[in-house]
């Protein structure tokens, strides 16, 4: 093995989700943003597959997205990455997961050998978990998915799949893709000197010419989902005091009953 791919993707906060009711993506500048957290975990395994090795394997994190999204990149890098490429491009704005898919498969293939490709099982702001899966498809590589063990052992990847009931231990050749659960590790925290390298490091930035992608397939318009209609749930409290000392237990029950939509039943 000489270089293992890791896509990792920078999400809005929870608390910083904002939606553009015209074209119903998510708006991604301006809002704070951090990388997506299962992504962590597919770093971690990448940079602990490269130090159990003995020999030499080159980490690249991969990235789409906006300007900003670069700060993902550079997290990855202080964590252990050795390089970081950034797919950011006006014409990838507003893409669905099989657009995302499909700039991301590109930017791959101007990387040259990939032996093995690691990503978060979903990311928080879309929770679909189709970009992994959808990349394999398009490179027609074996994907194995909801990765709770993962161990390298020569040309074949060994993986504990969590499944409904218990755990599916699978095994495929490299290449392959893997989407990685939480279970997996427990990410490192980066360290001083990981942090400078990574503030210091030049991060290639790759547009659509850059990666040779049809532009019929790219954002939005490349895009084959089409929200219709963005809705938001609305929130509403509606309380009641009880107070059984002033108006006795059986009368308390009773308004108990009615407020939750019980109907009342005989002793």
């Amino acid at each position: 093995m000489k270089r293992i791919l890791v896509l990792v993707k920078q999400v809005p906060t929870s608390e910083s989700v904002r939606l553009n009711e015209e074209t119903g993506t998510m708006i991604r500048t301006g809002t704070d943003a951090a990388m997506n957290p299962l992504d962590l975990h597919a770093v971690e395994a990448a940079v602990r597959i490269a130090e159990a090795s003995d020999q030499a394997i080159a980490i690249t994190a991969l990235s789409m997205g906006p300007p900003q999204a670069a700060s993902a990149l550079r997290e990855a890098l202080s964590l252990g990455c050795d390089e970081g490429i950034l797919l950011s491009d006006p014409a990838f704005a507003g893409a669905d997961t099989w657009a995302t898919a499909y700039t991301l498969v590109r930017g791959i293939r101007t990387l040259g050998d990939v032996d093995l490709i690691l990503c978060g099982e979903r990311a928080t702001d879309g929770e679909t978990g189709q970009v992994g899966p959808m990349v394999a498809a398009m490179l027609e590589w074996p994907v194995l998915t909801y990765a709770s063990r993962l161990e390298v052992c020569g040309d074949e990847l060994q993986v504990g799949r969590a499944i409904e009931g218990g755990m599916e231990q699978a095994a495929c050749p490299l290449p392959a893709v893997v989407c990685v659960l939480r279970d997996l590790n427990d990410p490192r925290l980066p360290t001083l000197s990981g942090k400078i390298r990574a503030h210091e490091a030049a991060l290639r930035i790759l547009g659509a010419s850059d990666i040779e992608a049809d532009s019929a397939h790219l954002g939005l318009g490349g895009s084959p989902t089409r929200v219709v209609n963005v809705t938001y749930p609305s929130f509403r409290r509606r309380a009641e005091l009880l107070d059984a000392r002033q108006d006795g237990i059986e009368a308390a029950i009773v308004r108990m009953q009615r407020f939750l939509g019980i109907e009342e039943t005989g002793a």
